[in-house]
């Protein structure tokens, strides 16, 4: 099981706070549970553009806009780094959807691509220099994120000024030397001793330029050095990182409209209705998830702040795919016979994650 830290907020809901001073403050805290768990980089922020609902990993991407999820990623960056702890700007480019994300083929036009897909990126890499950019599974125009020439060079690293490395996504890397001759430094998970023999084989035949392989080589030691520079073991104030992370949470509520009901009046009755009240759903589900320090559980919290109010409790819904009108009849009972009802609902683990 992973060590310990703070389940901070999901990258959407900062972004619905708009507020980059809350980003880097964020960011400080991430840096400080890194440095407290010897972490060198962190595998973050994700910025693709939201472009479908279903993506696996919208809940770690900021936003549809590409300047919010650019200036909330720049803050967010410059909160980590700033306390000596990197970070991987992902997923470069045009990742965004997990159906067939290995292999599917995204096809933008020069125009698209300036004006939706790669202005987030920009931003970040130009405002905030992360340590490392991480590339994408998918094809952009045919090409692997991982071989792809005009991304990781002609534009990242020479147009925009990219001083760190580029690191594959976890095994999207198809062919070592193409992606070392395009601008790909560092293969994840770390490259068997196969594909390192290829590479050797490569330099010495001289299929691949020895040039290519030291400028790569020099990226990822920078990086290395800049990483021991910060020492590492000193611990963390987890319960102020709680509160921190309850204050962003707050923040990025958002209240569409309001018919006299809210704030709520600490007396009377009110039902809370759905299972995530008593067991929260509170991560997404795949590489991001993390063993939490604490959590909230909000029926709990409720209760604190009830005043005189009567809270009740109904399940709602069942933890598996099953149809229970039982519940829901419970449910509605329970909001007839109350003066307000709040609903907390929940997708389960089994229907949302990256990689479905």
């Amino acid at each position: 099981e992973a060590l310990a830290s703070t389940c901070f907020p999901t990258a959407s809901c900062l972004a619905a706070s708009w507020d980059t001073d809350l980003a880097c403050a964020m960011g400080e805290a991430l840096a400080e549970e890194a440095i407290a768990l010897d972490v060198d980089v962190l595998l973050g922020p994700g910025i693709n553009m939201k472009r479908t609902p279903v993506c696996g990993r919208n809940f770690e991407y900021f936003a549809e806009d590409p300047f919010l999820a650019g200036k909330l990623a720049a803050s967010l960056i410059d909160g980590i780094q700033g306390k000596g702890v990197g970070t991987s700007l992902k997923h470069y480019a045009a990742n965004n959807q997990e159906h067939e994300r290995m292999t599917i083929n995204a096809l933008v036009d020069e125009r698209t691509l300036r004006e939706i897909y790669l202005p987030a990126f920009e931003i970040a890499v130009k405002e905030a220099q992360p340590w490392t950019v991480m590339c994408a599974y998918n094809r952009l125009n045919g090409v692997y994120g991982s071989e792809n020439h005009k991304l990781l060079v002609d534009i990242l690293k020479e147009e925009w000024g990219f001083e760190g490395f580029v690191v594959s996504d976890w095994g999207a890397v198809h062919d070592r030397i193409a992606a070392l001759r395009n601008g790909l430094d560092l293969e994840m998970p770390g490259p068997r001793p196969r594909r390192t023999r290829e590479v050797v084989a490569a330099v010495r035949s001289g299929e691949l330029a020895e040039a290519v392989l030291d400028e790569a080589a020099a990226r990822i030691l920078r990086i290395v050095f800049k990483a021991a520079e910060t020492p590492k073991g000193a611990p963390f104030a987890a319960a102020e990182h709680h509160a921190l992370a309850r204050k962003v949470a707050g923040e990025g509520m958002v209240l569409l409209k309001n018919d006299g009901i809210l704030p709520l009046k600490a007396s009377g009755r009110i039902a809370v209705i759905g299972r995530s009240a008593q067991e929260p759903h509170y991560q997404g589900h795949g590489s991001s998830h993390i063993t939490p320090t604490m959590v909230d559980v909000p029926f709990a919290e409720l209760e604190k702040l009830a005043g005189g109010a009567q809270l009740t409790y109904s399940e709602g819904y069942p933890v598996d795919d099953s149809s229970r009108p039982d519940l829901i009849a419970e449910a509605v009972g329970a909001a007839k016979a109350a003066d307000v009802a709040l609903l907390d609902v929940a997708l389960p683990t089994f229907k949302e994650s990256e990689g479905y």
